[in-house]
């Protein structure tokens, strides 16, 4: 067996499930501070914040491992992306710290808790919609040369981009409302139940309106899908996704079954991550960027292949330890600070 070839798959799917465990498990405690506006007092913004408290804060973790394995395994990706994407990534970089900062201090602040609830939001929200619109430029793809980028310092910027940055927050806030729906009851439930229904519907329509873009973009996702007749068996995976939109804004009112809405969004971000993993393969920088081109020599890629076997494991088991402690519905007065 050629390491060469398969060592760039597997730390494909290393970095693309280190990325998807960060969306799935940070994105609803940004979806929690995108909705603080919704709150209806100080005290229910808290209730909302405690909610997240006991594990937040890990939920970076995997953030790091996406980066740190794409500098490991693919250099020239790396690169690329940060050339490219230098000015969101910073921006991103720069409101996460400002949303934990802000999450921290609301806690302890006897004065200025408004000033830091409004922090945790405008954090969050710049947050999910600088992620959106690295999404957004990466699909879109970029200008290469001889495999080096090839634009400007703004070419990120563009209609498409834009359009992903808003997906994503609203994608996070119906993560956050379904999460409420999980771990809260009373009147904090039922807003987040109301909330839950027409951001099913928003999200989908973007889901709609982002695929209905794609023909016109010189990415070659769209190519990768209906080509040699690839559509026939990536199609499963939008019809998954339409059934699990249609489920999710049924179970949204249904009462005493509060994880159903949860894990049917955590399924229908895992759909959509599926999807364009499908039709980027096996390009790690769309459009012509393959993942053996981007490659670290086979010796280096090993190396760190190791420790991450052993590490891996020890993530995957606190995470799951974390929510299993710290499982079930959470009081209003409950304090973990």
């Amino acid at each position: 067996m050629d390491m060469a070839t398969v060592l760039p798959v597997i730390w494909f799917g290393v970095i693309g499930f280190g990325v998807l465990m960060y969306v799935l498990l940070d994105g609803f405690v940004l979806g929690l501070g995108v909705l603080a506006p919704f709150a209806e007092d100080g005290s229910q913004l808290d209730h909302m914040m405690t909610t997240a408290a006991p594990i937040w804060d890990g939920n970076e973790t995997w953030l790091v491992l996406g980066g740190a394995g794409l500098l490991a395994a693919f250099p020239r990706a790396y690169a690329i992306v940060l050339s490219a994407l230098y000015l969101p990534v910073l921006l991103m970089l720069i409101a996460l710290v400002f949303r934990g900062v802000a999450f921290e201090f609301r806690f302890k602040a006897r004065r200025g808790k408004r000033f830091w609830g409004a922090a945790f939001a405008v954090g969050s929200l710049l947050t999910a919609f600088a992620q959106g619109v690295i999404l957004g430029a990466l699909v879109e793809g970029m200008p290469l040369e001889e495999g080096k980028y090839a634009g400007g310092a703004l070419d990120w910027f563009s209609p498409f981009s834009m359009l992903t940055g808003v997906a994503v927050v609203f994608g996070y806030a119906l993560l956050g409302s379904t999460w409420l729906i999980l771990k809260t009851e009373g009147r904090l439930q039922l807003i987040a139940r109301t909330l839950t229904r027409p951001l099913v519907m928003v999200v989908a329509a973007f889901m709609g309106l982002v695929s209905a873009w794609l023909p016109f973009l010189d990415s070659r996702i769209m190519a990768r899908w209906f080509e040699d007749g690839n559509f026939w068996w990536l199609s499963p995976v939008p019809m998954l996704a339409l059934v699990n939109a249609v489920w999710l804004w049924r179970a949204a009112m249904r009462e005493g079954r509060d994880a159903r809405p949860f894990l049917l969004t955590l399924s229908f971000f895992g759909l959509g991550f599926a999807g364009l993993v499908l039709g980027i393969w096996p390009n790690i920088v769309p459009p012509s960027l393959s993942i053996w081109e981007a490659a670290s020599p086979p010796s280096s890629q090993g190396f760190v292949l190791a420790g991450l076997v052993v590490l891996l494991p020890l993530v995957l088991g606190y995470t799951a330890w974390s929510y299993r402690v710290f499982r079930g519905k959470v009081a209003a007065d409950a304090g973990y600070h």
